[in-house]
């Protein structure tokens, strides 16, 4: 009786699942003013997480840069053009970002 009733109550949730967008479209008329409002304020937000992300990884970048230098002087060619490509991918991360939120905006 208990597999009966597990599948009874996993259909009902696959059929209640799939009648949201039935219910979704009637709104989207109405909050198509509230939505702009709201991608504004959720990109800003977004662009400020990725700018301090970034900035903090690449301190932490430069930071294990200068420990790894102090530590082996030797080793300061191969860390300077590591240091240099991981600095490029991370400011990629923070450019991207604004170009998906670019996107969104204007689309």
């Amino acid at each position: 009786m208990g597999r009966k009733l597990s599948l009874a109550v996993f259909l009902g949730l696959i059929l209640m699942t799939l009648a949201v967008p039935v219910f979704a479209q009637g709104e989207a008329a109405a909050a198509g003013a509230e939505k702009s409002q709201w991608l504004l304020i959720s990109s800003g937000f977004g662009m400020a997480l990725a700018a301090a992300g970034c900035g903090y990884a690449q301190s932490r970048a430069l930071a294990a840069a200068c420990e790894g230098v102090s530590r082996n002087p030797g080793a300061t060619d191969t860390i300077r053009i590591f240091i240099f490509l991981g600095l490029a991918f991370i400011e990629f991360l923070a450019l991207l970002t604004f170009v998906v939120i670019m996107l969104l905006l204007f689309t």
